[in-house]
């Protein structure tokens, strides 16, 4: 007969299987210094706005994104650069140009979203997970850590085997704001050597609600890029 001693001190036991799973998750994190997709992307906001555009992302990791959106027919409806510290515009609709701080990307969002955490967010790589996890959850085929940042408490959910991100559900950690973020991965691909989500769902509820569904058509890393941007003098300025 063997029995197993119990463990010497079970706080420590966990602290580790914690330590060893977050670590274990930013090793699956998808590796690029350039990302470009073509992507569906369907946006719901309660009791307003509703549209369905293609958007063409290129990226430079820390650097910047270059977005591209056409709507029915293909017609370009607007480029929006966005680089570390400012956000501009290129309505081709309106035929105006707008050029503002970060601010107005949360503004927008509704998430305090600066350049990496968006980054993070496009390529499908754990956004608003700190390494301050104070506990976890097994559940048949999956593992979900806790942990509280600096803007939200975060749900955060993988598959067991593969750290494949599964879902992230996020709670203001300022309670005044009652917002709350539920973030879905699906879809997983490994056709260009990484594990990659091909359909994300976005849903934000604060003052009003904001449903996203991003379905990527293409994408590829690594690829030599350009981010055409060029602004008319018979633009106007916003």
């Amino acid at each position: 007969m063997v029995v197993t001693p119990p463990s010497h001190n079970v706080k420590e036991d966990s602290i580790a299987f914690i330590n060893e799973s977050y670590q274990h998750i930013l090793n699956k994190q998808i590796q690029y210094q350039s990302f470009s997709a073509k992507t569906d992307v369907d946006y719901r906001e309660q009791g307003g706005k509703k549209y369905s555009v293609t958007v063409h992302i290129r990226m430079i990791k820390d650097s910047i994104i270059w977005l591209l959106v056409n709507g029915p027919l293909g017609i370009e409806g607007l480029r929006a650069l966005i680089t570390t510290d400012s956000v501009e515009i290129l309505d081709k609709q309106n035929k105006t140009y707008t050029a503002r701080s970060m601010a107005y990307l949360q503004e927008v969002t509704a998430l305090p979203l600066d350049l990496e955490s968006l980054q993070k967010l496009l390529i499908g790589n754990a956004v608003f997970l700190g390494p301050e996890i104070y506990a976890y959850q097994k559940a048949p085929g999956t593992l979900s850590l806790f942990s509280a940042g600096s803007f939200f408490k975060n749900l955060f959910t993988v598959d067991e085997a593969t750290k494949a991100v599964i879902s992230s559900k996020l709670d203001d950690i300022n309670v005044q704001h009652n917002r709350t973020c539920y973030l879905t991965y699906s879809d997983y691909d490994d056709k260009k050597g990484q594990l990659f989500s091909r359909e994300r769902n976005i849903n934000v509820a604060e003052k009003k609600k904001i449903d996203i569904k991003i379905q990527f058509k293409q994408y590829d890393f690594n690829e030599k890029l350009s981010f055409p941007f060029s602004v008319s003098e018979k633009y106007k300025r916003n």
